[in-house]
């Protein structure tokens, strides 16, 4: 797929310009006019000269168009999102009292087939493009009416298994140039894909990662997570442990409590012996119930008691807020129903 103009960096965009013949402040007139006007079509930007706008004409620009949207009784909303190719996508939505949240894919589908998450349950399509999760990060502030101060990547697919796009996307949404977000208000999160955790050491980013562990021994992990079947427990605890000496960054753990799977005795005493420290921590999830998955979510009370126990084990632990249960927010069920029913 031929890049877009849209995703092209702040540095890229000046050397196109000086490719073509123009002054380098044109690329800077044309990153602002994507990333800062928000602008879809050079034609309208009457700024640039003709010529300027003639030789943008051979370079597609890249956006999503939103197909359905679900409001919840909680303020959140949850997009289904077409893109350029036809293939569909979501992003959600979180607004709380002093931050907007969005949830963005980064895959159409996902390849990690995690029993309990909805995004591998329709077909994999491809990985995304860098503009098209900017895409999702534009557009919906345009339709909100309201500026997004938090990515995470959590939504469809496993962003690891696209990792050079998805680097693009954060030097993109990071760059002074134009949306400016701080990268400490990005979280990437990973099934556990060990050389892209090693990989990111080296990429210098403030970004925050968060790793799904779901499970406190390889052989249950196994069962709901094909992808530990090539990195151990152990080994993404390495992994984990040398990012936090390299960057300085602590490493969440997103740990969604299924009742009778992993909220045993010998689970909390697990995750007390090996994520207890300042480098590590635990996000408690309750979990999105899904027709393709018999698992039960531990009972409200049941996961503030597991939260206190590791409290008490010296594990830094919170509890995430479930968002959007009425919309079936939980990434991955709107395509899945949008997709079954065909594309009438």
């Amino acid at each position: 797929m031929q890049r877009a103009l849209n995703a092209y960096l702040p540095e890229e965009i000046c050397a196109w310009a000086k490719e073509q013949g123009l002054p380098a402040f044109r690329g800077k007139q044309l990153f602002h006019y994507f990333h800062v006007e928000r602008g879809l079509s050079v034609e309208k930007a009457n700024v640039l000269p003709k010529a300027v706008r003639a030789l943008t004409a051979a370079y597609p620009i890249r956006t999503a168009e939103a197909v359905k949207v679900l409001r919840s009784r909680d303020g959140s909303a949850k997009y289904l999102l077409r893109l350029e190719d036809g293939s569909i996508i979501e992003t959600v939505f979180m607004p709380y009292a002093d931050r907007n949240t969005l949830c963005v894919s980064s895959q159409v589908g996902c390849r990690m087939g995690c029993t309990f998450c909805a995004s591998t349950k329709a077909p994999f399509g491809r990985s995304l493009q860098a503009e098209e999760i900017l895409a999702q990060v534009y557009r919906v502030e345009e339709w909100e009416k309201a500026n997004i101060s938090r990515i995470v990547l959590m939504g469809i697919g496993e962003p690891m298994d696209n990792y050079e796009e998805v680097m693009r996307f954060i030097r993109l949404i990071t760059a002074p140039e134009g949306k400016n977000l701080s990268q400490r208000h990005i979280t990437l999160s990973t099934s556990g894909i060990v050389p892209g955790i090693r990989r990111l050491m080296g990429e210098d980013l403030a970004i925050n990662l968060a790793i799904s562990l779901h499970a406190t021994s390889d052989e249950r992990r196994q069962r709901t997570m094909p992808v530990a079947k090539r990195w151990s427990i152990d080994q993404i605890l390495e992994a984990c442990r040398d990012y936090f000496s390299y960057t300085g960054r602590r490493v969440s753990f997103e740990y969604a409590l299924i009742q009778g799977e992993n909220d045993r005795k010998e689970d909390l005493l697990w995750l007390c012996e090996h994520l207890a420290g300042p480098g590590f921590h635990i996000n408690l999830i309750p979990l999105n119930e899904i027709d393709e998955y018999d698992g039960k979510a531990a009972e409200t009370t049941a996961i503030r008691h597991f939260a206190k126990a590791l409290e008490d084990g010296g594990v830094h632990v919170s509890v995430r807020q479930k968002r959007g249960a009425d919309i079936d927010a939980a990434c991955g069920q709107l395509r899945i129903m949008y997709e079954g029913r065909g594309r009438g």
